[in-house]
């Protein structure tokens, strides 16, 4: 069983930056695909981004390409979502996931741990 905790959330002015970070315990993600998916208010969670077992690979939705970053440190167990530019539209609620299988899913029916989550809000 992994237990992943997502920190890192808060309120930021249009064009900021944050920074999450989603820690793992229980055991090691090392050889997980590791995701971030939002879920913004009335709408359906949806994929953000994700990063394959060994970090050689990376995806993005395309509303975040080139401003966000997925980056995971295997040695500390943890996944980081760095966010620039950050517009209003980017407020919900961010999600870590991990999956067991090694090939890069974008659907969230593929992730098998999920985080409570962590809230973004960006003002205009």
């Amino acid at each position: 069983q992994v237990q992943l905790v997502e920190s890192g959330g808060g309120l930021v002015q249009a064009g900021g930056s944050l920074r999450l970070s989603c820690a793992a315990s229980g055991r090691t993600i090392s050889s997980y695909t590791m995701g971030w998916f939002r879920q913004a208010p009335g709408k359906e969670r949806e994929f953000v981004a994700a990063i394959s077992w060994s970090a050689g690979s990376t995806y993005y939705t395309d509303s975040v390409k080139g401003r966000f970053a997925i980056a995971r440190d295997n040695a500390k167990n943890t996944v980081d979502l760095q966010m620039n530019s950050l517009k209003p539209e980017d407020t919900a609620v961010y999600y870590c996931a991990a999956d067991r299988r090694l090939r890069v899913a974008m659907t969230e029916y593929d992730y098998d741990y999920w985080g409570q989550g962590t809230q973004v809000t960006v003002s205009s």
